[in-house]
């Protein structure tokens, strides 16, 4: 039972704007993080079609005492998970109100003229998100791509190669999966398709990871040997990413100001097989750029607090329309961190990255530090043939990549990379 209260304590943090998903979570205190997230972010995904659900059963009109988010992710496990893993009166009040869920339910889809939990998903308000493929990373410290791609043939699906376009991916179904089109080491399986209890997962030889967020490490490239700063790095995924793309071969500074973020990202890379990083509870703005310990780092990427807009598929209403007031605080806040990263006197290279949709978050601040910076810094066209470009308000924002669940099939994204211009001086 112990799950399902925090996730309804998650969602009520929501409701009350207390933060974004991620930061809820990890706040829970709730000792098995991904599960948690994994729960919210589906009661979430199903919210329209559990609200209506709830309202035709009249289930909170006759449970009274039970509270209404509690009651979004009971019904949401009773009806679309794995089966309530709860015991005690909820379990026995779900199962109880469970004939009479089920048959809305049935009703419900009869009513939208479709067969598929999926297909009523779409017509619930959430049809982006819910055609977002399921991507997964290989990692390439512990296997390669030939190999994962065996595996899962044996396992039943059918692969049918490197896609052509992004079309092809939204065209999936079943058990079917391709080799993405932009990015060499991912895969891509029909939307919702659950690996968390996969072998390849538990042991750290796949990475579920949205193709966007896949980007920064891939288009900072760094090359074998070098010395990285990843500056607000947990939950580590962008972290293990960098890692394999080194082959463990350099070193990998990794901030986060929290210290259950930071021990659940160190359980990650541990298994994940990263060996070569140097994890530091410290706010990246407090870190001294003239410290020798790195004096050597040549690439940063930098992936700041923001609105969390582009999340599709854990996003409110609320976070997806952040207040002016809270736009201007992330700015600000963005546009220090970015300028102090730039300070770094070897640094050649830096990705900064988003998951907001706001142009304040996006290529204004961008604009703003490169304007600092006179002409030490230059944007980079990294990624030509990405299909979505940064917004034109200044000259050479058609550098900056966009990502969106129309666009791209991914969530929501923004990647800007700079580098140091030929014969700028260092700081």
């Amino acid at each position: 039972m112990a799950l399902y209260r925090a996730a309804a304590a998650v969602l009520e943090g929501l409701e009350r704007g207390d933060g974004g998903v991620k930061s809820l979570v990890y706040n829970s205190r709730f000792p098995h993080v991904r599960q948690l997230y994994a729960l919210v972010s589906e009661t979430l995904r199903h919210s329209a079609v559990l609200e209506r659900l709830l309202a035709s059963a009249a289930l909170l009109q006759a449970e009274k005492k039970l509270p209404p988010q509690l009651a979004k992710v009971l019904v949401y496990d009773l009806l679309f998970g794995k089966g309530l893993k709860c015991g005690g009166r909820w379990k026995a009040l779900a199962r109880r109100h469970r004939p009479r869920l089920e048959a809305e339910l049935a009703r419900l889809k009869v009513q939208r003229k479709v067969s598929s939990n999926e297909e009523l998903l779409a017509q619930a308000g959430g049809p982006a998100a819910s055609q977002v493929p399921r991507y997964v990373r290989v990692n390439t410290l512990k296997t390669c791509v030939d190999d994962v791609i065996d595996f899962f043939k044996r396992q039943g699906y059918s692969y049918l190669g490197k896609a052509s376009s992004v079309e092809e991916l939204s065209d999936l179904s079943g058990k079917k999966f391709l080799l993405d089109l932009h990015l060499p080491e991912l895969l891509v399986f029909p939307p919702q398709t659950d690996f968390h209890d996969s072998l390849l997962y538990t042991s750290g030889h796949i990475i579920l990871q949205d193709k966007a967020s896949c980007l920064p490490a891939f288009l900072l490239h760094p090359a074998s040997g070098s010395h990285i700063i990843d500056a607000c790095a947990a939950p580590g995924n962008k972290t293990s990413h960098l890692a394999a793309i080194l082959g463990n071969k350099g070193q990998i500074f990794a901030f986060d100001v929290d210290t259950k973020r930071l021990a659940t990202m160190n359980t990650m890379l541990m298994r994940a097989g990263v060996t070569s990083f140097q994890l530091a509870q410290q706010d990246f703005l407090t870190v001294d750029p003239g410290d020798p310990k790195y004096s050597k780092v040549t690439c940063i990427l930098l992936d700041p607090s923001c609105s969390g807009s582009g999340r599709m598929v854990t996003r409110l209403p609320e976070e997806a329309a952040p207040s002016a007031e809270r736009l201007q605080a992330l700015a600000g806040f963005q546009r220090r961190i970015l300028s102090h990263a730039l300070s770094f006197p070897a640094l050649q290279r830096l990705v900064y990255s988003t998951c907001s949709l706001q142009r304040e978050e996006n290529e204004d601040v961008v604009q703003a530090v490169l304007q600092e910076q006179g002409s030490t810094f230059r944007l980079v066209n990294a990624f030509p043939s990405w299909p979505c470009r940064g917004i034109a308000t200044f000259p050479g924002a058609e550098c900056c990549l966009r990502a969106s669940p129309s666009t791209t099939l991914t969530q929501g994204f923004f990647v800007a990379v700079l580098e140091r211009c030929e014969g700028a001086a260092t700081p």
